[in-house]
């Protein structure tokens, strides 16, 4: 598991440079997103990976490792949004977005290394393909519990699937780099 620790801090610190870059461009203009639109464009991210899954090519020249640190990112934001809300405006310094997306790298990896505990990394069994399912499945159920105003009553809420789609991203990425 320490490989897995190591990768993950490899992947994560890749997914920040590009973060802060694109708040160097843009400030954290992400911080208007409501939720759902968050998941919309987690969900444009998983299938047009899925696209070029199925036919081997990208028209638009997206890359499939390319989308998954798009979906870390978005996952990460997305937590964020989950826990203090959209603004109408841009409502934050950068030095405080970082701070709290560092905060919940922290927290996905601190998941990770439990559940991979748990689970005896069985992750690294599965097929990119099935990984990249399991996070349209995790967008979808998302999507649901939005839609009915946020409530559940036998699972877990938002905020859990998006740590997962997060991990999820982020083993896919290791798939991906060995």
């Amino acid at each position: 598991m320490q490989d897995t620790a190591k990768q993950f801090d490899q992947i994560t610190t890749k997914c920040r440079e590009i973060f802060k870059d694109k708040m160097q461009d843009y400030g954290p203009s992400w911080r208007i997103f409501r939720l759902h639109g968050i998941t919309d464009q987690l969900y444009i991210k998983v299938c047009n990976i899925r696209q070029v899954q199925t036919t081997g090519v990208s028209l638009v020249g997206d890359d499939i490792e390319g989308n998954l640190r798009a979906i870390i990112n978005y996952g990460v934001t997305a937590i964020i949004q989950a826990r203090h809300g959209y603004a109408d405006s841009i409502d934050m310094s950068r030095e405080e977005a970082l701070k709290l997306y560092d905060g919940i790298v922290q927290e996905a990896k601190e998941l990770m290394l439990r559940k991979n505990h748990d689970y005896g990394e069985a992750w690294r069994e599965m097929s990119k393909e099935g990984i990249i399912d399991m996070i349209l499945a995790k967008i979808i159920r998302i999507k649901t519990i939005l839609d009915n105003g946020g409530k559940t009553i036998a699972s877990e809420g938002v905020e859990g699937n998006y740590f997962d789609i997060i991990n999820y991203a982020i083993f896919d990425l290791i798939h991906y780099e060995e």
